[in-house]
């Protein structure tokens, strides 16, 4: 038996969630995000930076302070990503 290798971008809790919300939706905002994963607000901003750096997401903001919004959605880069992902943990279990 051979273990791929898991991508350490996504072999991570809170930033799995978030891809795995991404890839069923166009788009999500900050907030929605923050509920569903039950995330704090600074754990989930510091994971979707990276998400971000790794090109795995978009993200685009509008307004500054409490009145900003911001929203992310998954690029076509993070879906072949995710996809790896799932294939090697699927590998981890087959025989």
């Amino acid at each position: 038996m051979e273990f791929k290798d898991l991508d350490p971008i996504l072999h991570n809790e809170l930033r799995l969630k978030v891809m795995a919300a991404l890839d069923s939706l166009a788009d999500a905002d900050f907030v929605y995000l923050k509920e569903l994963t039950k995330a704090t607000a600074g754990n989930l901003s510091v994971q979707i930076t990276k998400l971000e750096e790794a090109g795995y997401i978009k993200v685009s903001r509008s307004g500054e302070g409490r009145g900003s919004h911001t929203i992310c959605r998954i690029t076509t880069a993070g879906i072949r990503a995710l996809k790896l992902y799932q294939q090697a943990l699927l590998s981890y279990f087959s025989r």
